[in-house]
């Protein structure tokens, strides 16, 4: 794809939308329509062919929808990006077209419940395996491949561990085995890493989260090569049906606009936060990729422009202890989601994880003192008061 701009403030802003195309509108406009018309039966004859571009039915494209692929597409440096109605849905038709029955996927040592849930129920019906690893080296990578290994899925960061992989590790491997490898980029965004650039072959997103912004949309994405996207998009995006909604994908293209001055600021709070919390004496651990005391620290520094702005770290005590914490927060929010302008605060274990068995939950390094912390746009001092006032209680 054929970069306009050079760098990704502007980018986020400009790319992807053609106002003189849209009558000098500034922003682009909704086209809040189900289906479109032809101008004869031979034309749209010609469209159900896919001999002449045009639009038929907004689950099969909507031009707000377009405009939204082409500007993901463009941030993540991809040929063609696809919009769907959540993250979940993106995820779920990924995976459905690269596996068929009997197929096995690699998986990094952490996902998100949601996910887990997904490969368990097509482990159930279709007879397929998964294996987690924490892909660490070359050698424990080939030693979890399988013949019928379809896919590795990746979270770098990992859900909620903030664990990393090493993507150019991964993808080195891979190739010798023309495996195609998916990552979840929701914690970092197109802002802070770009799997395709270093060899990865799908990038998710959970749109919801950073790309929205603003806690009031759902919507998921992916990117990757235009040939294998147009497979997709005719296949099990259109027949399974999870298309995102021409408002929603309007709110994601407004979101993005904000995209780098957003992160900076999430990525800012966050930084000030851990030195706080590693010294608070209720706090036993804290996890984030930037911290120069992470295992993963190197590859943090060398994938990721600034570590993000999620920080897990695990409370001194009991699971009891953990949620007394957690209700005797003030202004910052107990709920699920991240990304959002306030601060948001989960107990993975019982909530986004708890889909998980308790004993893959601990493998993975879900305990239950484990606590995720999705920092937010507010004064960081305000933000560090709130849980100072909590652990102190502890």
């Amino acid at each position: 794809m054929s970069k306009k701009y050079k760098r990704i403030e502007t980018e986020v802003i400009h790319d992807g939308y053609d106002d003189k195309q849209m009558l000098g509108s500034l922003t682009p406009p909704i086209f809040q329509t189900s289906t479109y018309t032809f101008e004869s039966a031979e034309q749209g004859e010609r469209r159900f062919l896919g001999e002449e571009d045009g639009y038929i039915y907004s689950r099969l494209g909507n031009p707000t929808v377009s405009i939204l692929e082409q500007k993901i597409a463009s941030l993540e440096n991809g040929e063609r990006g696809l919009a769907f109605s959540s993250g979940m849905a993106a995820v779920s038709a990924i995976l459905i077209a690269l596996t068929k029955a009997n197929d096995h996927v690699l998986c990094s040592s952490g996902l998100y419940g949601c996910t887990y849930g997904l490969l368990s129920m097509m482990k159930e019906k279709y007879h397929m395996s998964m294996d987690f690893s924490d892909m660490g080296n070359e050698d424990e990578v080939r030693a979890k491949i399988k013949p019928e290994t379809a896919v590795i899925y990746i979270e770098t960061p990992i859900n909620p561990t903030m664990r990393l992989v090493d993507l150019e590790m991964v993808v080195k491997v891979a190739k010798d085995f023309d495996i195609p490898i998916v990552v979840d980029n929701t914690f970092s965004t197109p802002y802070l890493q770009k799997p395709l650039e270093l060899g990865c072959d799908v990038v998710l997103h959970s749109a919801t989260k950073y790309i929205g912004g603003h806690g009031d949309v759902i919507g998921g994405l992916a990117v990757g090569k235009k040939d294998f996207l147009n497979e997709v998009a005719v296949t099990t995006q259109k027949d399974i049906g999870g298309v995102i909604a021409p408002f929603d994908a309007w709110l994601l293209i407004r979101g993005l606009k904000t995209l780098p001055l957003r992160m900076d600021r999430h990525c800012s709070n966050a930084e000030k936060l851990l030195g706080q919390l590693k010294d608070h004496p209720h706090v036993s651990r804290v996890f984030y990729p930037h911290d120069y005391s992470n295992l993963d620290y190197d590859i943090g520094k060398r994938q990721m422009k600034q570590g993000g702005g999620v920080i897990s770290f695990e409370i001194k005590g009991t699971k009891k202890d953990a949620q007394k914490f957690l209700n005797r927060l003030s202004f910052i929010k107990l709920a699920v989601s991240l990304g959002d302008a306030q601060t948001l605060i989960e107990h993975p274990a019982t909530m986004t994880h708890a889909v998980i068995p308790e004993e893959t939950r601990n493998q993975m390094g879900i305990t239950d003192q484990l606590i995720r912390l999705s920092v937010g746009l507010e004064a960081w001092e305000d933000i560090w008061d709130d849980l100072k006032q909590a652990l102190d209680q502890i």
